[in-house]
């Protein structure tokens, strides 16, 4: 499902993703791509004291291929849309 930002990962060696995270579900995984490529994420861990973003960003870094150092929150850390950035 976002094969297309992987691929664009693989080639510039960074990505930008808008990320709408729906915190407190069964497990974390994507569940839909938006028509402006906001892309849906189901969390599971609850949005106190950091946890969803904990989970959002260990979970993106498996998906790339990176470490969790390579996975920043630009914008947004304490709301449900954010702003990643992906890096080798």
């Amino acid at each position: 499902m976002i094969n297309k930002f992987k691929r664009q990962f693989k080639q510039d060696g960074e990505v930008y993703l808008r990320i709408k995270a729906r915190p407190n579900s069964m497990r974390t995984e994507i569940k839909d791509i938006l028509a402006d490529e906001t892309i849906k994420i189901d969390v599971a861990a609850p949005p106190v004291k950091g946890r969803a973003n904990a989970e959002l960003v260990k979970f993106l870094a498996k998906e790339f291929g990176v470490d969790k150092n390579g996975v920043k929150i630009i914008s947004g850390a304490e709301e449900r849309v954010k702003l990643i950035k992906i890096n080798i």
